[in-house]
């Protein structure tokens, strides 16, 4: 598969999100060909500051692959990970990072890369389904705003 048909699913987590009222974000993690985690953000539901999609499926992988090491594994995510989400990128050593739309409000991972050294540096692709990924996150936001008028 490629990046653009990978995205297509993490998308496909993001909208789950927004279907229980969290920012839609999502995010998966392939390994040799294989969706080895799917996730959404939980924040809001679980009341938890660090269910972002990327966190929970960088815990679920490493569940599934017995090992906190995600070497050879790639992260998709529909939104570019925040600082705590690069940090477990970078210590779980994911090999490649691929996201969508680039994050406005807070630095993530494209900042935080350039401005630090680490024994581990993801490859890191970004714009891949940006348009719609960016359209789903704006008409979130809108309809948040319009209901709290």
């Amino acid at each position: 598969m490629s990046d653009e048909e990978y995205m297509k699913i993490a998308y496909q987590q993001a909208c789950l999100a927004r279907g229980i009222d969290e920012v839609p974000i999502g995010a998966i993690i392939v390994k040799d060909g294989e969706i080895i985690a799917k996730a959404y953000n939980q924040k809001e539901s679980t009341h938890d500051v660090t269910a972002h999609a990327e966190m929970i499926a960088i815990r679920e992988a490493c569940q599934k692959l017995g090992n906190w090491y995600l070497d050879g594994c790639t992260l998709y995510s529909t939104l570019e990970p925040c600082i705590m989400c690069s940090g477990a990128i970078i210590q779980s050593r994911i090999e490649k990072v691929v996201f969508a739309a680039k994050g406005q409000r807070w630095h993530g991972l494209s900042t935080f890369l350039a401005n630090h050294e680490f024994n581990h540096h993801p490859q890191v692709i970004s714009g891949i389904l940006e348009k719609q990924c960016c359209l789903l996150l704006s008409q979130y936001f809108k309809e948040k705003r319009k209901h709290d008028k």
